[in-house]
C-alpha cells in the first residue's frame, strides 16, 4: 500500500523534474551554496503545492487547459534552474577571468528575482487551496502542519536570499534595496498570474502560467530597472544599479525588448481609446454606427503606430544612446553584410512560403493527424535556423525578435478581430491548431519560435558550451519530431496507460538528437568553436529532455528547450 501511494505521488513527470533538479544541485559549486539550497527548497515546496492543488481536481476555482496536469513543479523550477545553470557556467568563466563580477551578480539577481516570483505564486496557490478548504468546511487535520511548513519554507528562503547578498556586499543600503526590488518581483508575479488565469481561462495549465508569468515579470522588470538606472544616474555609485545594471547590453537585445513591450502595451492604449470612442458612437445615429468596424480598425492601427514609431524609438534612444534612429540602425545592420544577410532573408522567405502553402493545403484536404502535420514545421525550423546560427548568429538574434513581433501582432489582430485582417488570420491559424490551443489564444507557434530562440539569446556573451545555443533546434526540430513520427507509426509500448507517448518514439528522439550532435560538433569545430562538452553530460542532458517529452502533459515546446539548455550548461 505504501508503494502504491509513493508511485501515485511520484509520477513520471515529477521523477524527471526531480532528476533535473538533482543534476543542477550536483553541479553547483560551493560559492553558490545559498542559491543551491534555495533552489532545492523551492523544488520541495513546489512539489508540495502541486500535490495539494491536484487533490482538488476540477473543484479548484481557476479553470486550466483541459487534458493537462497541473505542472506546478515543472513550471516553478524551470526558470530558476536555468538561472542557476547560467550562474554555474559564469562561475567557471570567472575563475579564468573570461567575465567580470558584474555579469555574475547580474545573473544572481535574476535568479533571486525569478525564484522569488515563483515562490510568491506558489504561496498564492496555497492560499487559494486554504481558502477553498475553509469555504467548503473540509479543513484537514493536517492543515496546521501545512501552515507551519509553508511559513518555514518562506522563512528559510528569505534567510538564504539575505545571506546571499549580504555575503557579497558590506553595504546595508545595497542589500536593502536589492531585497526590496526582489520582493516587488514577487508581488508583480502574483498580480500578473491572477490576471492571466482570469483573462485567459482554460488556455494554460498552472505550470505554463507560472513559466510565462515569471518570464514576463523578470524580462520587463529588467527593462524597467535599466530605465530607472539611466534616469537616476546618481544612484549608480550606491545601490541596486551599481552592480546589476552596469552590465553592457547589445543594441539588438534592447531593440527587441522595446518592440515587444510596445506591442504588448498597444492593446491597452487601444482599449482605452476604444472605450471613449464607443461612448461617442452610442450617442450618434445609426448611419455613423455603421462604420464601427472601420473606426475600430483605424483606432487600433493609429495607436499601434504611435507606440511603435514614437514612444518605443524615444525610449530606445534614451537608454541605449543610439547614434542614429533605431530603425535606421536596424537597416544599416542588415545591409552591412548585404550578400550574406539579404541572401539569408530570401532563403527564409522562400522556405516559409513553400512550406506554409504546402502544409495549409494538406491540412484542409488530408486526413493526416494534425499533430504530425505540425511536426513538419519543426523540421522547417531546422532548415531555417541551423545555417543562420552557424554563420550569422547576430542577424538571427534580430530576425527572431522581428518574427516574434510579427506573431504577436497577428495574434492581437486575431483576438481583437481587427478589420479587415482579423477574420482572415483567425481562419488561417485554425488550420494549424491542436488540442493545446484554444479559440481564445493560439500559442503553439509562439512556443516553437521561443523554444528555438531563447537558448540562442541566452548564449550571447560568454559560452563555453558550443551546443547550448542549438538546444531548442535540436530538442524540438529533431528530437521531438522524430519521437512523434516514430511513435505514431511504430510505437507499441506506452509509457503510461493513459498517455500516447511510446518507448519507441522516445528512443528514436534521444538517438536522433545524439546523432545530430555528433554531426554538428565537427562542423562547429571547423568554424572555430572549441569542443568542451563531455559526452557523459551530453548523454544525460539528451536523455532527461527526451524523458521529459515522454512524460509531461505540458506544452513541451516551452519547457523542453529550457531544460535541455540548462543541462547543457552544467
Amino acid at each position: 500500500m505504501a508503494t502504491a501511494m509513493a508511485s501515485s505521488l511520484l509520477n513520471g513527470e515529477r521523477a524527471v523534474v526531480l532528476l533535473f533538479v538533482s543534476s543542477i544541485e550536483y553541479s553547483t559549486p560551493i560559492s553558490l551554496i545559498y542559491e543551491s539550497l534555495s533552489f532545492c527548497l523551492l523544488a520541495v515546496f513546489a512539489l508540495f503545492v502541486e500535490i495539494s492543488v491536484e487533490s482538488y481536481g476540477s473543484d479548484f476555482p481557476f479553470k486550466t487547459r483541459p487534458g493537462a496536469s497541473s505542472g506546478i513543479l515543472l513550471g516553478a523550477v524551470t526558470l530558476p534552474g536555468l538561472a542557476v545553470s547560467k550562474l554555474i557556467q559564469l562561475s567557471r568563466a570567472l575563475l579564468v577571468h573570461e567575465v567580470g563580477v558584474e555579469e555574475v551578480e547580474f545573473v544572481r539577481l535574476q535568479y533571486w528575482a525569478t525564484s522569488t516570483g515563483c515562490l510568491c505564486m506558489l504561496v498564492f496557490l496555497c492560499f487559494i487551496c486554504r481558502h477553498e478548504s475553509n469555504k467548503t468546511k473540509s479543513v484537514s487535520f493536517h492543515s496546521h502542519w501545512h501552515t507551519k511548513f509553508n511559513i518555514s519554507c518562506i522563512t528559510w528562503f528569505a534567510a538564504m536570499c539575505y545571506l546571499s547578498f549580504a555575503a557579497k556586499s558590506s553595504s546595508g543600503w545595497y542589500v536593502a534595496l536589492t531585497l526590496l526590488w526582489i520582493v516587488c518581483h514577487g508581488l508583480a508575479a502574483v498580480k500578473f498570474i491572477q490576471h492571466v488565469l482570469h483573462t485567459f481561462p482554460a488556455c494554460a495549465s498552472f505550470g505554463e502560467a507560472l513559466l510565462v508569468t515569471a518570464g514576463f515579470v523578470v524580462y520587463f522588470g529588467d527593462m524597467f530597472a535599466f530605465t530607472i538606472a539611466k534616469i537616476s544616474k546618481h544612484l549608480v555609485s550606491n545601490g541596486l544599479n551599481s552592480i546589476a545594471y552596469g552590465v553592457e547590453r547589445s543594441e539588438i537585445s534592447t531593440i527587441i525588448q522595446g518592440m515587444l513591450l510596445g506591442l504588448l502595451l498597444s492593446p491597452m492604449l487601444f482599449k482605452s481609446i476604444l472605450h471613449r470612442w464607443e461612448f461617442y458612437m452610442s450617442s450618434t445615429n445609426s448611419e455613423v454606427r455603421g462604420h464601427r468596424e472601420r473606426g475600430q480598425s483605424t483606432i487600433f492601427y493609429g495607436s499601434l503606430a504611435f507606440i511603435l514609431l514614437v514612444i518605443v524609438p524615444l525610449w530606445l534612444q534614451y537608454v541605449q544612446d543610439f547614434p542614429v534612429h533605431p530603425f535606421l540602425w536596424v537597416f544599416k545592420f542588415v545591409v552591412s553584410e548585404p550578400h550574406k544577410r539579404l541572401s539569408l532573408c530570401v532563403y527564409w522567405v522562400a522556405v516559409i512560403c513553400a512550406s506554409v502553402l504546402r502544409f495549409y493545403n494538406i491540412s484542409k484536404n488530408s486526413k493526416i493527424e494534425r499533430i504530425l502535420l505540425r511536426k513538419y514545421y519543426h523540421l522547417v525550423a531546422v532548415l531555417m535556423f541551423v545555417p543562420a546560427l552557424i554563420f550569422q548568429p547576430l542577424f538571427l538574434n534580430l530576425a527572431f525578435g522581428a518574427a516574434l513581433g510579427v506573431f504577436l501582432l497577428l495574434e492581437i489582430i486575431r483576438v481583437w478581430r481587427i478589420w479587415p485582417l482579423g477574420p482572415l488570420v483567425h481562419q488561417f491559424m485554425n488550420a494549424f491548431t491542436d488540442h493545446r490551443d484554444s479559440d481564445l489564444l493560439i500559442v503553439s507557434h509562439f512556443s516553437l519560435l521561443l523554444g528555438c530562440a531563447l537558448p540562442i539569446w541566452m548564449s550571447s556573451g560568454f559560452n563555453d558550451r558550443p551546443l547550448a545555443p542549438f538546444a531548442g533546434i535540436l530538442s524540438l526540430g529533431i528530437g521531438d519530431t522524430m519521437a512523434s513520427m516514430v511513435g505514431y507509426k511504430y510505437g507499441v509500448l506506452r509509457w503510461s496507460k493513459t498517455g500516447k507517448k511510446t518507448v519507441e518514439g522516445t528512443a528514436a528522439g534521444i538517438t536522433s538528437v545524439l546523432a545530430a550532435c555528433s554531426a554538428l560538433l565537427p562542423l562547429l569545430a571547423a568554424t572555430g568553436h572549441m569542443f568542451t562538452q563531455h559526452w557523459l553530460s551530453l548523454l544525460l542532458a539528451v536523455t532527461l529532455s527526451g524523458l521529459l517529452e515522454a512524460y509531461t502533459a505540458q506544452l513541451d515546446n516551452a519547457f523542453i528547450p529550457l531544460v535541455f539548455y540548462s543541462l547543457l550548461c552544467l
